[in-house]
């Protein structure tokens, strides 16, 4: 099938390489020229393991393309996607839906013959219908089905997801429109993956749905850390413990500095205003994304109170991990950005280490960044933890300890046993291990 994909950004270039490698001939198309060029030249704007290689080998397949032009592509589609951004609209909150609707009117005027017009950006509920609404009024004769497939793709491990996912789910009105869907997705059939077809309204409640559960159950065991502190208790087994009921289930639940990413901290914040604007306020999110924004700042007052409880002035904090999760560069909303100022702004001098960077020194451009984490150890009052990057995992304590000032070690995903770490000369605080 061909396929038209609007938006180059995460969403868009991960889906359309992987139906590119599914077999479907598809054109990514971006009005940035510069990143289509880039694309064109065997650039990858993003960093996602094993999409470099992906995109490499459809591009030399002849099945994947980039363009700046949709005429082409969107004329000769048999689906039409969009994936461009809706980041939360300043002041109130909502999904900024400009990007979606100026690419409904493009493409209103650009169809040829029945076409699939498929939402794959988080959008709220109902706005499938004015999609709907735009393209009739743009071309009241374009013969067109809109419809919702959410994405539920993890920064990190995205190509798996998309390749083996729990569900597709598709809310389409129209039997051709699913008949097209069913085709584009037909390689997951090898896998048995369940294929929900549902209303388009539902189709876009179950992704808000989605993320706002597992925002729910961050900020859950996060308030327990809490408590686990207070008590004696350790977060980690409370976690163990609770987690192996299948009713509840592990993921999910780690305790940390917060949530944060392209997802769940937007699409909550759009929920709640969608939910208000019906008249039923869902008051658990309303209270989960309160807790989580003063999480990441209670990150910064633990470890000022882990190294001397006040002023930091005159102190060297080294801190490994800047972006919201491993695997990944994104810095949207990551806890650093909370935790880093708050340590400048106590007086410290901070200098970190995280493998991809890019974005943060960009957002940080105070922080003196280095080429590994010994590094960062060098002269440092103490070490903290943020991002739980692989090769956090296993640092030579014996090798850093006598490079800082102070064998200080604040574990903000406790990816070290405490024992272990105190075994070796140094202090230990971590999340909610009382």
């Amino acid at each position: 099938m061909h396929v038209a994909m609007i938006g180059t950004g995460y969403v868009g270039l991960v889906s359309g390489a992987c139906f590119a490698d599914f077999g479907h001939i598809v054109t990514c198309i971006d009005k940035d020229a510069s990143k289509i060029e880039r694309l064109r030249a065997g650039g990858i704007p993003i960093y996602e393991p094993g999409l470099d290689k992906l995109v490499a080998d459809n591009v030399r397949a002849g099945r994947l393309f980039f363009d700046t032009d949709p005429a082409e592509a969107v004329r000769t589609a048999d689906a039409v996607f969009i994936a461009v951004g809706t980041p939360s609209r300043r002041g109130d909150g909502h999904a900024d839906l400009s990007y979606v609707y100026a690419a409904a009117e493009e493409i209103a005027g650009l169809v040829d013959g029945f076409t699939v017009v498929v939402t794959k950006s988080t959008v709220p509920v109902g706005t499938g219908d004015e999609i709907d609404a735009i393209i009739k009024r743009v071309r009241p004769d374009a013969d067109v089905a809109v419809v919702s497939n959410p994405e539920f793709l993890r920064e990190g491990a995205a190509i798996e997801d998309f390749k083996r996912p729990d569900r597709v789910v598709v809310g389409a009105h129209d039997p051709r429109a699913e008949a097209v869907m069913r085709e584009l997705y037909r390689p997951l059939f090898l896998n048995e993956t369940p294929i929900l077809f549902t209303g388009r309204r539902t189709s876009e409640l179950i992704k808000y749905a989605a993320n706002a559960f597992l925002a729910l159950k961050i900020t859950f065991i996060n308030e327990i850390a809490n408590l686990c502190e207070a008590v004696g208790a350790d977060v980690q087994q409370v976690a163990r413990g609770i987690g192996l009921d299948n009713r509840i289930g592990g993921k999910f639940l780690h305790a940390g500095p917060g949530y944060g990413g392209s997802c769940f901290p937007k699409d909550t914040l759009a929920l709640v205003r969608t939910a208000r604007d019906a008249g039923t306020p869902v008051e658990l999110i309303e209270t989960t994304v309160k807790v989580n924004d003063a999480r990441k700042k209670a990150m910064s007052r633990k470890v000022i109170g882990a190294i001397n409880g006040k002023d930091l002035t005159g102190k060297t904090v080294g801190v490994l991990g800047l972006t919201f999760k491993p695997n990944t560069d994104d810095m949207r909303d990551a806890p650093s950005l909370d935790i880093v100022p708050a340590l400048q702004a106590a007086g410290a001098q901070v200098q970190a280490f995280d493998p991809e960077a890019h974005e943060a020194r960009q957002m940080l451009p105070d922080v003196a960044f280095k080429n590994d984490p010994y590094a960062v150890a060098q002269g440092a009052d103490a070490l903290v933890i943020i991002t739980e990057w692989d090769q956090f995992r296993a640092l030579d304590l014996d090798r850093i300890k006598p490079l800082m000032n102070k064998p200080v070690l604040i574990d903000l995903r406790n990816i070290y046993k405490p024992d272990d770490v105190r075994a070796s000369g140094f202090a230990y605080t971590g999340i909610g291990r009382g």
